[in-house]
């Protein structure tokens, strides 16, 4: 059975009520890294109470998730979709104890025909209690070879570029080994981040870390420039481009200006870039 088309666009999942506090925003900032280093009392404030506890961003990636969509009636192989693109757009920052709605949707299928991937354009609002908005998600899922099921061909928005030169700074942050064990605690338990022989199954030499985590470890790394002031970060978003193994140092490389940071995430050693085109737009 191919991709169901019209069982997906269907998909409309409740609304789910969200409700989290210290030790969620504190799983999830050790989950990307944070507190790597202990005396750094910046990054302390994200992983220590007694520092003034504040959520980190783009944790709104993880509030609400609706799941993977496993269900038979999708027609999707789950071993060939991945994350393809991340964005995450903040009304206001997160507050670290919260009880919010997330309202998931399905916006499209885009096909790219037979024997290419299909395109899975999902998102979901973060909403108060009251109906303000918080923070709207969107991520771009690509299931291999699940194209030519008869849908749209609709052209995606160009990517945003990066600019020509070098960047004008860098910064390379190490990743544990054992991340990816802790970052699923957030709420992402796919086995292909943890079980080495389903890893093996889809042809990586082990455990991979969630696309996710890179995402929120080169948010660091934009948050690190702006001196880790959480209310100037409006919007983050990137695409992934190569899988990061647990136990790699990543290195983001920044183009800052007034406004927005362009930025591009490589692995030292392999040199491949994992994350691309991304954008981060900045308030004053």
């Amino acid at each position: 059975m191919g991709l169901n088309y019209e069982r997906i666009m269907a998909y409309r999942p409740a609304d789910i009520a969200v409700s989290y506090g210290p030790r969620d925003c504190i799983l999830y900032a050790l989950g990307i890294g944070l507190g790597m280093d202990p005396l750094d009392s910046r990054q302390l404030k994200f992983v220590y109470e007694r520092y003034g506890l504040q959520a980190f961003p783009t944790m709104a990636a993880v509030l609400g998730w609706p799941g993977r969509m496993t269900d038979p009636a999708f027609g999707l192989d789950e071993t060939m979709v991945v994350a393809a693109e991340l964005k995450v757009t903040l009304a206001r920052p997160l507050a670290a104890a919260d009880d919010l709605v997330s309202r998931p949707r399905i916006r499209e299928v885009v096909d790219r025909g037979p024997g290419g991937p299909a395109i899975i354009l999902a998102a979901r609002d973060l909403l108060a209690r009251d109906g303000t908005p918080v923070a709207c998600v969107e991520s771009n899922l690509l299931a291999r070879k699940h194209g030519g099921f008869g849908g749209r061909t609709s052209t995606l928005p160009e990517p945003h570029a990066i600019p020509d030169g070098e960047p004008e700074r860098v910064c390379d942050l190490p990743t544990p080994p054992n991340l990816a064990l802790l970052y699923r605690l957030t709420g992402d338990e796919n086995p292909l981040h943890a079980d080495p022989e389903r890893a093996k199954a889809a042809g990586f030499p082990r455990p991979i870390l969630h696309g996710a985590a890179t995402f929120g470890i080169a948010a660091h790394a934009v948050l690190r420039h702006l001196d880790y002031s959480v209310e100037r970060l409006a919007s983050i978003s990137a695409r992934f481009s190569r899988p990061v193994f647990p136990g790699e140092t990543i290195r983001t490389e920044l183009w800052p200006t007034p406004t927005h940071i362009s930025f591009q995430c490589r692995v030292i050693g392999r040199n491949d870039i994992v994350l691309s085109n991304g954008l981060a737009t900045v308030r004053a």
